[in-house]
């Protein structure tokens, strides 16, 4: 037996006004139908990608959403990690039709690189479908299939803005000093040392000055061409800039290890130094076996970083890391790339 969903009222009366002539209008109430279904791939589905197989098919299939009237559908395939609930959700692709024709290559590149999943590592992930026909009418979705997948590693060039100022000599070139986007979405971050209080900086483009942009009036707005940003303390700052809305911000970060690993336990801070000549926050301490620990900025947690996948990489709000044994320790801490990592070396 179907099952039918009565939208409201005023959507009802924004889509009649939104038909234009000759389009079919359903009548006094709109009912929602059938959901869309995922066929292909199927539940509980092991997909192992690797790299020869790149350039080869890579299909989903799904059943129609029923609205109860005719309906330009577009729908979109999501994936997120299992057990997320899609709050992180990435996009795989989006088809007018009742299929997606994508590549291995392509699923690969939104697995490994924008949600994150370990290379040559099995995971499990889920997919669903939101279907959409307009802003008036509500998004449906997808019951979600679980899927196990392995990426295969690939080698991702994220976009970088350059960053010169009076920190590195105003060298516009520097591809050293740079924030990434890592989600290619015109958003960008990264974490740069300014040794001296009245540091000052500007974003360029293409590692040039023809496109620049600064903030005049401190007022946190990226303006082409604008004045000097400035800071008023040394020290490792996170700087984000955002060239869709045309917005900066920049905050001083001071990283400190926390866990039961370390002698302080999880009431305290211990504080890691910059090492300017390998650009990474360091220590060496005696860590205990089988606790934890995780990296924090500013002695406080909203801004700290774990380990999701136990993999080496860090993730903001990430799983606390597990210490694989007692001894002593050298801890870096190196947030100089897109992708912020760590090292563990026993001494």
């Amino acid at each position: 037996m179907k099952k039918y969903n009565f939208l409201t009222l005023a959507t009802l009366v924004l889509f009649a006004l939104s038909c234009g002539k000759g389009e079919f209008f359903p009548g006094p109430t709109l009912y929602l139908g059938d959901t869309p279904v995922i066929t292909s791939p199927a539940n509980t589905d092991v997909l192992v990608l690797t790299e020869n197989q790149a350039n080869d098919p890579f299909k989903v299939t799904w059943t129609a959403a029923e609205y109860g009237f005719t309906a330009a559908t577009t729908y979109i395939v999501e994936a997120d990690r299992a057990g997320n609930n899609f709050a992180n959700a990435v996009e795989v692709g989006r088809s007018t039709k009742l299929e997606l024709n994508s590549t291995v290559s392509k699923l690969n590149t939104v697995l490994f690189s924008t949600l994150g999943l370990q290379g040559e590592v099995a995971s499990d992930i889920e997919m669903r479908l939101v279907a959409k026909v307009s802003d008036e009418v509500p998004l449906v979705y997808s019951p979600s299939v679980a899927l196990r997948v392995t990426p295969y590693t690939i080698v991702v060039v994220y976009p970088k803005l350059g960053v010169p100022g009076n920190y590195q000599g105003w060298n516009e070139k520097d591809e050293t000093t740079v924030v990434y986007s890592v989600k290619s979405d015109n958003k960008y971050e990264g974490y740069l040392y300014f040794a001296n209080p009245d540091g000052e900086y500007k974003y360029v483009e293409n590692f040039s000055w023809d496109v620049n942009y600064g903030d005049t009036g401190a007022n946190g707005t990226l303006d082409a061409g604008g004045d000097n940003i400035k800071l008023t303390a040394a020290g490792m700052y996170r700087l984000n800039a955002d060239l869709n809305a045309l917005t900066h911000t920049f905050a001083l970060t001071n990283w400190g290890i926390i866990g039961d690993a370390t002698p302080t336990g999880w009431d305290s801070d211990t504080d890691m130094i910059y090492d300017a000549i390998d650009r990474k926050l360091t220590i060496t301490m005696d860590l205990i076996g089988g606790n934890k620990i995780k990296f924090r900025a500013n002695d406080d947690w909203p801004v700290n970083l774990g380990d999701n996948d136990a993999n080496g990489s860090l993730e903001y709000g990430g799983a606390d890391i597990v210490v694989p044994e007692s001894g002593n320790y050298t801890i870096d801490l190196i947030l100089s790339g897109a992708i912020y990592t760590y090292k563990l070396t026993k001494n």
